[in-house]
């Protein structure tokens, strides 16, 4: 079986949808299911759809696979992509400083579990990036200090650098930058 990526069509929007509400929590542990997760209402999956911010990987027609970023004014209600957006100006890439007019928040990210450990994740990322790259130059992301497999796929196989590290909600973060490109 061969995996396809490709952005999501308006034919997709349900699915995606759907298969955000059933794995919200996947990341959370026992611990943390407290937490209030964030989902995306079908019109703003139809909204990230229209300006092409969802990749997915797809098998014989099958999303097995996505990873959703999007500009900042999709994030903004929410009260955790705030308090980034508060954090975001002071940091530094190279010779830029961060804004909300040159990055774009990236996740979340999400493979079936059949399908995990086979290489999916990084080209996700990977194409997500390359299209990413011909608007922004950064990807941000965070990611709870107690995921440590997410960590470790952000950093390892994304390549995404660690730049702060803050709290909210009573569970601490580390805030992630992936600098793209139209070459990525």
């Amino acid at each position: 079986m061969t995996v396809s990526y490709r952005l999501a069509q308006i034919k997709d929007a349900a699915e995606i949808a759907q298969l955000e509400l059933t794995h919200l929590h996947d990341e959370l542990g026992a611990e943390t299911q407290a937490m209030t997760g964030q989902s995306f209402s079908q019109q703003q999956i139809l909204t990230l759809i229209n300006q092409g911010w969802i990749m997915l990987a797809v098998i014989e027609g099958n999303i097995i696979g996505y990873v959703i970023a999007g500009p900042w004014s999709i994030f903004k209600s929410w009260p955790i992509y705030q308090a980034i957006l508060k954090r975001i100006p002071s940091i530094e890439m190279g010779y830029s400083r961060l804004s909300e007019s040159n990055s774009c928040q990236y996740g979340p990210i999400w493979i079936h579990r059949n399908h995990r450990g086979q290489g999916i994740f990084e080209q996700l990322v990977s194409q997500l990036a390359r299209h990413v790259g011909k608007k922004l130059s950064y990807m941000v992301t965070f990611i709870a200090e107690d995921n440590a497999l997410s960590f470790a796929a952000h950093t390892r196989k994304a390549s995404m650098e660690v730049v702060d590290y803050f709290g909210f909600q009573q569970r601490d973060y580390y805030l992630l930058v992936l600098a793209v490109s139209a070459s990525y």
